[in-house]
C-alpha cells in the first residue's frame, strides 16, 4: 500500500497534546518524518515513544510557541536537517473562558484566546513558510472550532478567535499559493476522547459539565453538544488525525483556502 506522506517532513507544534499527538502518530504511520515541538518534554517523549515503537521516524524539541526567535530557529534546524519542511500544523492549546457573558467578562479574559491562538498561528506559520514550497509542495494545516459560526452566549473570545483562525487561513492560502503552498483549516467540534488523552478541554468543560450534573466525559458522550449535531455524536481524535493526513497529502493537492468541517453536523456548510 502506498503511504500517504512518504518522504514528507512534518513539523507539529503542540505535538505532545491530544490532537497534535494523534496527528503526529498518523503522519508517522503514513511515512512522514515527524518533528514535534512543545513546552512539556515529558508529553513529547510519550508521543515519540509510541511513534518509534511503531517503526516511525520522530524527533522532539522543547520550544515555547510564543518565543518567535525560538520557533524560527527550530524551523531552520528542521529544514537544514531534513532538507526542507513539507507539512506544518499548529496544534497548540490556550486555556480560556467559555460560559461567561459580556457583563461579567473582563477584557483580559476576552482577549486571551484571541491573542493566544492567533499569535501562535502567526509565529509558527511565518517560521515554516520560508522553508516550504517551490518544487516540493508545502501544506500548512490550521485548527478551528464551530464557534467560528455559532451564535451562542458565553463564547465571545472563543468565537472571535475561531473566526480569526479561519480568516487567517483563507488569506494565507491566497498569499502562499504562488509559492506552491496550500493552507487548509480543519474545524472539529469538541473531541469526545480528547480529555482522556490529556487535553486541556478536561478543565475547560468542567463548569459546563457540573452545571448539567455530569462528568466531563458524560457531557461529551451524550450531552448537549453531541445531541446538537446531525450525527448525535462528537468527532474522535482518530477522525481528525486521519483527515489531517489526507489533507496534507498530494492526493488533496487541489484543496486550499477552505475549511474541512469535522463538526459531525453541528454546522452545515
Amino acid at each position: 500500500m502506498t503511504l500517504l506522506l512518504a518522504d514528507k517532513n512534518a513539523v507539529i507544534h503542540g505535538g505532545g497534546g491530544a490532537i497534535g499527538g494523534a496527528v503526529a502518530r498518523v503522519f508517522a504511520r503514513e511515512g512522514a518524518r515527524v518533528f514535534i515541538a512543545g513546552r512539556t518534554q515529558g508529553k513529547l517523549d510519550t508521543v515519540a515513544r509510541d511513534i518509534a515503537a511503531a517503526g516511525g521516524r520522530v524527533e522532539t524539541a522543547q520550544v515555547d510557541v510564543f518565543d518567535e526567535a525560538a520557533v524560527a530557529k527550530h524551523a531552520e534546524s528542521v529544514a537544514a536537517t531534513a532538507g526542507g519542511i513539507d507539512i506544518a500544523l499548529d496544534a497548540v492549546s490556550v486555556l480560556h473562558d467559555q460560559g461567561t457573558l459580556l457583563a461579567d467578562l473582563s477584557v483580559e479574559e476576552f482577549m486571551r484566546p484571541v491573542d493566544g491562538f492567533l499569535r501562535a498561528l502567526f509565529i509558527t506559520s511565518k517560521a515554516v513558510a520560508r522553508h516550504m514550497g517551490g518544487e516540493r509542495p508545502g501544506v500548512i494545516l490550521t485548527l478551528s472550532e464551530p464557534g467560528s459560526k455559532l451564535a451562542a452566549g458565553g463564547i465571545l473570545g472563543h468565537s472571535v478567535s475561531a473566526a480569526g483562525k479561519e480568516a487567517f487561513s483563507r488569506v494565507l492560502a491566497a498569499e502562499l499559493a504562488p509559492h506552491n503552498i496550500r493552507v487548509v483549516c480543519i474545524r472539529p467540534h469538541a473531541v469526545v476522547d480528547a480529555p482522556a488523552a490529556g487535553s486541556y478541554t478536561k478543565d475547560l468543560f468542567k463548569p459546563m459539565a457540573a452545571a448539567a450534573g455530569q462528568s466531563v466525559q458524560e457531557l461529551l458522550d451524550d450531552g448537549g453538544m453531541a445531541q446538537g449535531t446531525l450525527l448525535k455524536r462528537l468527532p474522535t481524535l482518530s477522525e481528525i488525525a486521519e483527515t489531517a493526513a489526507f489533507l496534507a497529502s498530494d492526493r488533496a493537492g487541489a484543496i486550499t483556502g477552505t475549511v474541512a468541517n469535522l463538526s459531525a453536523g453541528a454546522l452545515v456548510d
